[in-house]
């Protein structure tokens, strides 16, 4: 079991590397080839930087590990609103007055409805569900695109190209390449040993994905939340985990049933989806009430995922 623990964190290491460098190294590259960085950040920045999530979830599927699958997506949504919101909010106010986030909220609420109703109506998320979702994804990002285009909002991921061209420098080959080795290696360890992990505790594969996987693939953000806050500049948190939300479902849902299928168990309807609807419905309270997150909604939310760790952790909703 130890060898276990170590290889799952290795994986989870290896895994978020791999993504930095590969977005680094494909926005380096297309920058050179002076590709628009509207494309390049509705593409290559939207999805790569959902890239460690995505890989996990095709490995988990294709190994017939789906609850990791199930685990990763889900788990992710809530620490990103639970987490990544709470914790910085304890040392400064999370602001929800930011210029279009009530239509990203509604879109984020939509995303978790159609994959409540494939989980709840089905109990799968098959071919059929995920060109649906992957079909909410292309849309999403065109309206983007086109708002942004029109003058309408800027977005702040177009930002984002200039900073990772500029990280990667002329080393955007290297980059590129470390990051496509590095993903699918660091997602077979991470599933691999993982689900023989979740097997040697006695504990059913999701709690893999909701604890482990979530809390590790959300740890960039909640650095960069962090810093923010330490700062008194965290008025982008939201919009940046409203927006991670919505290609947790769409995407990487989207991807997992098209080149899969993703089972749904009991305790994860029963608990673990509940949890995930009730995260997305009170942080988009939040947004249209224009209220920010303060210190004491920021502990309530750290308590919500400390309680909510607890009772996957002990079964409960098994």
């Amino acid at each position: 079991m130890v060898a276990d623990i170590v290889y799952t964190v290795l994986g989870l290491a290896v895994l978020l590397v791999a993504g930095d460098a590969l977005v680094r190294g494909a926005v380096g590259i297309a920058t050179a080839l002076k590709i628009p960085a509207l494309f390049v950040s509705l593409t290559i920045v939207a999805f790569g930087t959902s890239a460690p999530e995505l890989f996990v979830t095709i490995q988990a599927v294709l190994s017939g590990n789906s609850g990791i699958a199930v685990g990763n997506i889900i788990g992710s949504n809530i620490a990103n609103i639970f987490l990544v919101l709470g914790l910085p909010a304890l040392i400064y106010p999370i602001s929800a007055h930011v210029t279009g986030l009530r239509r990203h909220g509604i879109v984020m609420l939509a995303a978790t409805a159609a994959f409540a109703f494939f989980a709840y109506w089905r109990g799968i998320i098959d071919t059929q569900a995920g060109v649906v979702l992957f079909a909410g994804i292309i849309i999403y990002l065109i309206y983007i695109g086109w708002r942004t285009v029109h003058g309408r909002v800027h977005e702040p991921v177009l930002d984002e190209v200039a900073e990772f061209a500029e990280a990667a420098g002329g080393r955007s080959g290297l980059y590129a390449l470390g990051g496509l080795v590095g993903l699918p290696l660091g997602a077979h360890l991470l599933v691999t040993h993982g689900a023989a992990l979740a097997s040697a505790l006695g504990v059913r594969e999701e709690v893999v994905g909701l604890t482990i996987i979530a809390f590790g693939t959300s740890l960039p953000e909640l650095a960069t939340v962090m810093a923010a806050a330490f700062h008194k500049k965290s008025d982008v948190a939201m919009g940046g985990v409203i927006g991670s939300n919505i290609f947790n479902i769409l995407a990487v849902g989207g991807v997992a049933g098209l080149v899969g299928r993703m089972q749904f168990s009991l305790p994860t309807l029963r608990l673990d989806l509940p949890v995930m609807i009730a995260a997305a419905l009170a942080v988009t309270a939040f947004i249209f009430l224009r209220r920010d997150i303060g210190r004491l909604t920021g502990l309530l939310m750290c308590a919500a995922y400390a309680g909510f760790i607890a009772a996957i952790t002990f079964n409960v909703g098994g």
